[in-house]
């Protein structure tokens, strides 16, 4: 920690301390007022008095550091926006993974409209489409032709459409 220094407009990091200390729930309420997010009102109130810290023997003086640090979070919060900057969007949740947020009811579905297919064109469904293969990794691990591929996924998916087990009640 750095030692008190003089009022020559230096830093006096115990001052600086004590206001954080005494302000830092305000602050932070405002901050959350501007920012409508908790962890972004905390992330916007440090951000603030980093960027104050500096200034704090100077603005001090005249007792008005907390208007000084409240003017230095509105403008890094309209900066902020003006750039759209939305790098994390905390939720309530974790999510679930990606096959578990499908309805329990279109899964069934999408299985009976499977085991309707082919086991050739089932194959080339699931390693394309479900595992991510290329054409030519799927056609690699089933020891058939980029061609057979293309031709076997081209009718799966035009027997994909046509399933009753997935028409959709828009459809219907």
């Amino acid at each position: 920690m750095l030692d008190a220094m003089t009022e020559t407009g230096k830093r006096d990091a115990g001052g600086f301390d004590e206001f954080v200390a005494a302000r830092s729930g305000a602050l932070w309420r405002s901050a959350w007022l501007l920012t409508g997010d908790i962890g972004k009102a905390e992330d916007l109130l440090q951000t603030a008095l980093g960027k104050a810290w500096p200034h704090f023997g100077r603005v001090n003086g005249d007792g008005s550091f907390e208007a000084y640090v409240r003017r230095v979070m509105f403008t890094t919060y309209v900066a902020w926006w003006r750039r759209r900057w939305n790098v994390e969007v905390p939720a309530a949740a974790v999510p679930e993974q990606a096959g578990a947020a499908v309805d329990a009811d279109l899964r069934r579905d999408l299985v009976t409209a499977l085991a309707a297919l082919p086991r050739g064109q089932r194959a080339v469904v699931v390693l394309r489409y479900v595992e991510d293969l290329t054409e030519a990794q799927t056609a690699d691990v089933l020891g058939i032709s980029v061609g057979t591929v293309k031709s076997q996924a081209a009718r799966a998916i035009v027997a994909l459409r046509s399933s009753p087990a997935l028409a959709r009640e828009e459809d219907a």
